[in-house]
């Protein structure tokens, strides 16, 4: 009956490779992770399944970590997109859950099915595609989600899932098999019972960062619109304030005309001329940066800062949906800083430059004393504090979509910011 125990044991091989890619991530494209993972892990397989059936499964089970743990440890490393703490807990996750399943179905055979490896093979033949059901079911989309959102942190979960494979692999197999090892069956299946529940804990932690992430990504689309919103309800009353001075203007244009006095009437044409440029301020050609720039040059102009500018955009046709999220954001995180410093100390420039198909942006403004940003690193917010970092990953979000990159740091006092997008049109 050992033709069960054989193809139990390649069975649980391949489905091991299953759920691990079921849960992480490539930097291949799929066809070429499947060829790499079919050529590599098959010649494993196939030496796994040859030495079980030479010197048999409790000899195999001792060298397990050797024969094919750090084997495809090293492969899936290689391959991955993640080469970090979010990878080590991933293929310990995997490694462990088989793990665990075989060790069980091991444990159940021997007493239940008399040593005939009927029952191992049932067992795993269900067990396997079971939580594959339930990975793909209920946790395949939000760990993902998770693993893009949450690049720290993983260590520690990493580091425990390490553990417990090694504390399973050593209690199962050394120094023979658990199952000629009766006296010590009771504390081991207290192990086999507290590694799922640590499992469950693991994961809710993990969710509760999940729901965290997306609280945050829900509060900086409603800091975004509130931005956008603030900017539009600004130029709606630069119009109507513009549309009820027209009606006098037309009135007393009207009287000196009728009144026959036509120097007097092109005297006060050029006045409305003048006062109408002033309320349509025209700080960029392009109209959709201009009304955000309008609105945040008053902003910025009530809190008494100084806000230089310099921009070279002409009437080229540009993203303006995600250049606005980029300006909007970075003058609001401007304006944030500045709320702290002493008036004499709010200080915000703004340079930006179309040139061949590409964008550049950058804004400086002056920051508290304290605070240090590396480059290529994204703060975190405070709020309390008004601290950059809140509408950052949204401007890196929008940069990536043009196909550009987002840096920022701090420099002799100052906060930049430098943005570079693809403006080129398909």
């Amino acid at each position: 009956m050992t033709i069960f125990r054989d193809l139990s044991v390649l069975w649980s091989l391949f489905h091991i490779l299953i759920l691990f890619m079921l849960l992480y991530r490539s930097r291949y494209s799929r066809k070429k992770t499947f060829i790499l993972t079919g050529i590599s892990m098959g010649a494993v397989i196939f030496l796994n399944v040859a030495g079980v059936a030479l010197y048999g499964a409790g000899v195999m089970g001792k060298v397990f970590i050797l024969t094919c743990t750090l084997p495809s440890l090293v492969f899936f490393w290689f391959i991955s997109k993640d080469r970090n703490g979010r990878f080590f807990f991933t293929f310990c996750l995997a490694d462990t859950v088989a793990l665990w399943i075989i060790v069980v179905t091991n444990i159940v055979d021997y007493y239940l099915g008399g040593e005939q490896f009927i029952l191992m093979f049932i067992g795993r033949l269900t067990l396997f595609p079971l939580v594959e059901w339930v990975a793909v079911r209920y946790i395949r989309k939000p760990y993902k989600e998770l693993q893009e959102a949450v690049p720290k942190g993983w260590g520690v979960f990493a580091g425990m899932t390490a553990l417990y494979y090694v504390l399973l692999a050593v209690l199962a197999n050394f120094p023979v098999v658990i199952t000629a090892r009766e006296q010590e069956l009771p504390a081991f299946i207290l192990v086999l019972i507290l590694m799922p529940m640590t499992y469950a804990t693991i994961l809710m932690a993990l969710y509760r960062q999940l729901l965290l992430h997306r609280k945050q990504q829900g509060e900086r689309v409603l800091q975004e619109q509130k931005n956008m919103l603030e900017a539009q309800l600004d130029n709606q009353q630069r119009i109507r304030k513009m549309k009820h001075d027209m009606k006098g203007y037309t009135v007393t244009l009207l009287g000196l005309l009728a009144a026959d006095k036509t120097k007097e009437a092109v005297a006060y044409l050029k006045g409305i001329e003048t006062e109408v440029d002033a309320l349509s301020e025209q700080l960029c050609v392009n109209p959709y940066l201009n009304a955000v720039l309008v609105h945040y040059a008053g902003k910025l102009e009530a809190m008494g800062a100084d806000f230089k500018r310099n921009i070279q955009i002409g009437k080229e046709e540009l993203p303006h949906m995600e250049l606005c999220q980029i300006l909007a954001n970075g003058l609001e995180n401007a304006c944030d800083a500045l709320k702290g410093l002493a008036v004499e100390k709010r200080q915000v420039s703004l340079h930006m430059r179309y040139n061949k198909g590409y964008l550049m942006l950058r804004i400086r403004n002056r920051c508290r004393d304290d605070l240090y940003v590396e480059s290529g690193t994204i703060p975190t917010t405070d709020k309390e504090g008004y601290d950059h970092g809140f509408g950052l990953i949204t401007i890196n979000e929008a940069a990536e979509r043009l196909n550009g990159t987002m840096t920022c740091y701090t420099e002799n006092g100052d906060f930049v910011l430098d943005v570079m997008v693809s403006c080129s049109q398909e």
